[in-house]
């Protein structure tokens, strides 16, 4: 009895499949399918967050047109200050990329500085295919940027939110002129 005890204990996490996570804006909701076998510390770094609430009140501050078409949030409150957050986590990008998980439309990926390993909360949603984020090489100017799941309900949301009208504010350009705010994250089943 144990023994079969044991082995369902390991195969549930297996039956329920990937993580989702639901983010509600002030736009609309959208649904995220998490992908821990492709960066699996990154999904763990951002459901952390989801799990205390840090994004729930936060905006989308940047929207992004052009050659790379993203919309990103997660750390900016409404004014723009920004929230205090944990750690830098490592760039999975090169992991994720072996596992054929790319900046394509609809993938949530994490937001960083210049340094590849310097992502904290802040992610994007690419609203296009976006290659030039993409692992190229274990270079600071190729790592790229680490994608760790994929909108997979709400897309209109996330195309609706992508084509507000933006404005230069507080020295940010690409900030929407009406704020975008996250209003909750939470899992979902």
């Amino acid at each position: 009895m144990r023994k079969v005890l044991f082995a369902l204990t390991l195969a549930l996490p297996l039956l329920a499949g990937n993580p989702k996570v639901e983010i509600a804006t002030s736009l609309g909701a959208f649904t995220v399918e998490l992908a821990p076998e492709a960066a699996p510390a990154t999904v763990q770094n951002f459901l952390a967050y989801v799990r205390n609430g840090t994004y729930n009140g936060t905006i989308f501050h940047r929207v992004v047109r052009g050659s790379i078409t993203v919309i990103q949030g997660g750390q900016h409150l409404p004014d723009l200050s920004k929230k205090n957050v944990g750690a830098s986590i490592r760039n999975e990008a090169d992991l994720a990329k072996a596992k054929k998980l790319l900046n394509t439309r609809g993938t949530i990926a994490m937001a960083r500085e210049s340094l590849p390993d310097s992502a904290k909360a802040q992610f994007f949603i690419n609203v296009k295919d976006n290659p030039s984020l993409n692992h190229k090489a274990r270079t600071l100017g190729d790592f790229g940027y680490c994608p760790f799941g994929k909108v997979v309900k709400g897309m209109d949301v996330v195309e609706r939110i992508s084509k507000v009208k933006t404005s230069e504010q507080k020295g940010m350009k690409d900030v929407p002129a009406a704020p975008v705010t996250i209003v909750a994250v939470k899992e979902v089943p």
